[in-house]
């Protein structure tokens, strides 16, 4: 079995999936709709998925862990802890030696930035969140900026059943303004009783959005432990089928390493509207040479960028703009309001893209053979161990169903993430149901 790490000491990452020591990147490519529907996964290699690549890295990446874990107690352990962290989760490598070094600086927090602290934060929440879980308590208090605070609320969540109650007491009293703060908002809805039941999927489904342009639907499951699904709407308005008639899907992960919610950083992929503005490639070695669709969140992108077309100078973002592209139901249930806010809490670069991880590292986990990043949505691809050749990629037999159903050259277009409740993978029965429902 080859283990095919995350190349996180290679080249420069694009922002939300960044890797752990930058060089410059090479040229980035933009494709037209014709050059992606023309490539054929033999166009693309990637060395550092080939056997002797990954074992290289193996070594080089188990010695910087081991480099770290060695050092003694200051202000340069400190300063290598983020990385250190970021590696071990992402190899599932030493967790637990590295355990009683986050324990330790976890106390400290309060006196460290806000930077240190989200770094530190996200793998208590990643790795040992029930052992962190006391600690945090505490620590709530001094944690004033809103970003470090969710992640801690978000672990204390996870670890402790019971923590909704007295955490929607804290939250008002310590951020008297919260309803101004799109993270802190997306907690207390998180705090607040269930929603109501979504409005019929059939009715998102058949959305125009904006009619004559082309839609990814990402069907995901609650938690994002199970692989999605991803359907193409085509700019005619009619789902795309193959030549036999059959609904096209595509297994996807909308599954973030982290765990976290979507409106904080390297969290998971948020749910709603993204606009799509066209594909390229990657500066990011764990996402490989295969062509990405550029999809961008609301404030991340324009107005404009949203609705593919001229807008009047000046054109601002607003929640009214945002709901203006849903059917009137959906409007008013606040889960697929998640992208929004995730744009106002200022993430971005949440790509549609191919992997070079290998699932081996997944091996037994409920997604698998997906392999989670940073918040992007994934598609699996097959890399040859012998000269590190793609040899098969869903990523770009979803970017190529996607191309073919577009109209414009630019591939403009929209990314709809939803979650659909049920147990296990989203499946392809599920999904022609759902599709039939629309009559399209």
């Amino acid at each position: 079995m080859h283990l095919r790490p995350l190349l996180a000491l290679l080249a420069l990452a694009l922002a939300a999936c960044a890797p752990l020591t930058p060089q410059p990147p090479p040229p980035e490519k933009r494709y037209t709709a014709a050059e992606l529907r023309a490539l054929q996964p033999a166009d693309f290699a990637w060395p550092a998925t080939s056997e002797a690549g990954e074992r290289a890295l193996r070594r080089q990446v188990l010695a910087d862990i081991h480099s770290t874990l060695v050092l003694p107690p200051g202000p340069a352990r400190d300063a290598a802890l983020p990385a250190l962290f970021d590696r071990v989760a992402h190899h599932n490598a030493e967790i637990e030696a590295a355990r009683p070094l986050l324990l330790a600086v976890l106390p400290t927090l309060g006196q460290r930035e806000p930077e240190f602290q989200r770094a530190l934060l996200t793998a208590a929440h990643t790795l040992y969140a029930a052992e962190a879980a006391p600690l945090l308590w505490p620590l709530l208090p001094q944690l004033t900026a809103s970003k470090p605070f969710a992640i801690a609320a978000a672990t204390l969540l996870q670890a402790e059943p019971g923590a909704a109650a007295r955490l929607a007491d804290i939250v008002p009293r310590q951020f008297p303004a919260w309803a101004d703060d799109a993270r802190l908002t997306a907690l207390m809805q998180r705090l607040a009783p269930a929603a109501a039941d979504a409005p019929p999927l059939s009715e998102l489904l058949a959305a125009p959005l904006r009619p004559g342009l082309p839609v990814i639907f990402s069907l995901q499951r609650p938690g994002r432990q199970a692989m999605g699904l991803a359907l193409v709407r085509g700019a005619d308005g009619r789902f795309v089928r193959d030549a036999a008639g059959q609904l096209f899907t595509s297994p996807q992960l909308a599954l973030a390493r982290s765990g976290l919610p979507g409106t904080l950083t390297n969290g998971n992929t948020p749910q709603g509207l993204f606009t799509i503005v066209g594909a390229g490639t990657a500066t990011n070695p764990n996402i490989g040479p295969t062509p990405y669709l550029h999809s961008k969140l609301p404030v991340e992108a324009t107005v404009a960028e949203f609705e593919h077309a001229p807008v009047a100078d000046g054109a601002a973002w607003s929640e009214a703009a945002y709901d203006s592209f849903l059917p009137a139901r959906w409007r008013h249930w606040p889960p697929i309001k998640e992208a929004w806010l995730a744009g106002r809490a200022g993430r971005d670069e949440l790509l549609v893209h191919g992997t070079t991880v290998n699932p081996a590292y997944y091996a037994g986990s409920a997604y698998f053979p997906g392999t989670p990043q940073q918040g992007c949505l994934i598609s699996s691809e097959r890399w040859d161990a012998a000269s590190g050749r793609l040899v098969a990629s869903q990523h770009l037999s979803l970017a190529q169903a996607y191309a073919t159903a577009s109209v414009r050259e630019d591939l403009a277009g929209y990314l709809l993430v939803v979650e659909v409740p049920g147990p296990g993978p989203v499946t392809a029965a599920e999904a022609l149901a759902l599709v039939t429902a629309t009559g399209r």
